[in-house]
């Protein structure tokens, strides 16, 4: 059965305001979930929202993440022309800027059959069969969530995609960061994930060239499409 789903490809936007506007795409979904729960012969269709953007450079800590991971202070944020927000996803700190393909998928979990589990799951196989397209081997971590190159080869496991979701009533909002020609000087400012021990990488940097944008997109919006069997609507 494939669900209902608008896309939305929001180019490069503040990451306020889009946390702002998933806050309010979330909400609108828990309302529908809500009516119907109380209004079992009323039923209205749920519509699930998958979002990508690209975001000016800014940093994000999760609600169970150390500030003491962002390694820089005020001062030197304003220097890089950088932003910090303290946000409602779970993990730690990470960071979005341009190059980087961002995913916001608010999604009704529990008409999709998912747990949360399964759901980080989904999106972790999403990049990691998007990746493959372009020759990247990558795969999970245990004990973390996100995508990896090289995690049996010590010293030289690197993440090349962060994934932070908050879902709440078994609706999500957050999502995942894939690295594909983002700037990774920007990361030497934090402790990616809280992780001191481990790179970060970029599609860009494996393969040695920039990558079109909007090739990537088109080929990670086909796998989710498949992976989640949404019929979207652009």
């Amino acid at each position: 059965m494939q669900h209902n789903t608008i896309f939305e490809d929001l180019g490069v936007k503040d990451y306020k305001e889009v946390w702002d506007y998933q806050e309010k795409l979330f909400s609108e979904v828990v309302d529908v979930k809500l009516h119907n729960r109380d209004n079992p012969k009323d039923l209205k269709s749920i519509t699930d929202h998958l979002l990508f953007v690209e975001h000016p450079h800014v940093y994000t800590l999760g609600k169970s993440g150390v500030q003491n991971n962002l390694l820089i202070n005020d001062q030197f944020l304003k220097q890089i022309n950088a932003t910090f927000y303290k946000i409602n996803r779970g993990g730690d700190i990470t960071y979005h800027g341009p190059g980087q393909i961002v995913g916001y998928p608010i999604l009704d979990l529990e008409e999709l059959g998912l747990t949360v589990k399964t759901y980080i799951h989904k999106l972790e196989e999403a990049i990691i069969q998007t990746l493959a397209e372009y020759n990247i081997v990558s795969e999970r971590l245990d004990g973390a969530t996100g995508v990896w190159i090289d995690t049996t080869v010590p010293g030289k496991s690197r993440k090349i995609c962060a994934i932070g979701v908050k879902a709440s009533r078994y609706v999500s909002m957050h999502g995942f960061a894939l690295n594909t020609n983002t700037d990774l000087t920007y990361f030497n400012h934090i402790n990616p994930c809280g992780f001191i021990d481990k790179g970060v990488t970029s599609m860009e940097k494996e393969l040695g060239k920039k990558l079109d944008m909007q090739e990537v997109k088109n080929v990670l919006l086909q796998k989710l499409s498949d992976i989640f069997e949404l019929q979207l609507n652009k």
